[in-house]
């Protein structure tokens, strides 16, 4: 027992800090389904351009440019945020607009094929091998619990996953609660047709969310690479699949589940790869899911969607 309350420790922080990741991608699949009712399959790649927008800032930059740690992370995160909402904004143009009000399996398609795209643009313009992104933050914390051997160590680069994903909440939900894009949003959200009736520019909305989404990835993008230390253009398929998993387990369309999803996921999977094996972890995760759709089909927050007649 002595040793096993350190161990849990640990793995709780590590999960906490990933499904901090997970969480920041899957906001932009459940604001994206709240108000349009489509999956922007391409949002992964978003993730994964984030994370090379970031690294090109900090190779701009330059290691030992003189200036503070902190600043170079911002423009880091402020760089590779204003690259993924241009790409943002040219996705919903390009691959839902037109296709918006046709057959749902149409957006579908467009975003698949959008998502391949993407990751050939990168790939073709990058390289396809994997990228090492210098450590920014590599110390830790470590501390030991009384008469235990082991040592539960706080990486700097989790902590600051951690730090700003909370930071990036509590402003999400400011804005979107008390903004006046943030009410258009919301509105959009409870009736498309209504809110365009009514004077609200809803393609300005649907374009605003799209962006807004694709800022919160590359959030998550730039934060975990300076963690894991590499990139490579196929990095966003799997963390998007699972982003998306962590959306629909909190409730697809629900900010707050997204939340909770991603944390949830985020646990399972590395407490499943503690004590079971790292092999098992994505079992554990999609029978997670599986489990919660079976017993509420609507998510952990979601509500039952009214049909309208």
């Amino acid at each position: 027992m002595v040793e096993l309350l350190p161990q849990i420790t640990q793995q709780v922080f590590n999960g906490l800090s990933l499904g901090a990741i997970y969480a920041l991608i899957a906001i932009g699949y459940t604001m994206v389904y709240g108000i349009i009712g489509m999956i922007n399959f391409a949002h992964g790649e978003i993730y994964m351009i984030g994370a090379y927008s970031g690294l090109v800032a900090l190779s701009a930059i330059g290691l030992h440019s003189g200036l503070p740690l902190a600043l170079i992370i911002l423009a880091m995160l402020l760089v590779a945020g204003a690259v993924t909402a241009a790409y943002g904004y040219a996705i919903e143009k390009i691959a839902y607009a037109p296709v918006r009000g046709g057959h749902r399996l149409a957006p579908l398609i467009t975003a698949i094929g959008m998502s391949i795209f993407l990751q050939n643009w990168v790939a073709l313009g990058q390289g396809a091998r994997d990228v090492a992104v210098p450590a920014l933050l590599p110390g830790s914390l470590q501390f030991a619990f009384t008469g235990s051997s082991f040592l539960v160590t706080f990486s700097y680069s989790r902590l600051l996953i951690i730090a700003v994903t909370v930071a990036v909440m509590i402003a999400l939900s400011l804005y979107i609660g008390r903004s006046r894009l943030g009410r258009a949003s919301r509105a959009c959200s409870q009736d498309l047709q209504m809110a365009s009736l009514l004077g609200i520019d809803t393609g300005r909305v649907i374009s605003f969310i799209f962006m807004l989404g694709a800022v919160l990835a590359a959030v998550g993008g730039v934060l975990i690479a300076l963690t894991i230390g590499k990139l490579n253009p196929f990095i966003g398929f799997t963390v998007g699949l699972k982003a998306f998993t962590a959306a629909v387990l909190g409730g697809i369309g629900s900010i707050p589940g997204a939340m909770l999803g991603g944390v949830l996921l985020g646990l399972a999977e590395t407490l499943a790869a503690a004590y079971l094996s790292s092999e098992y972890k994505d079992i554990v995760a999609f029978a997670l899911l599986i489990l919660v759709l079976l017993f509420r089909p609507t998510g952990l927050l979601g509500r039952p969607e009214v049909e309208k007649v």
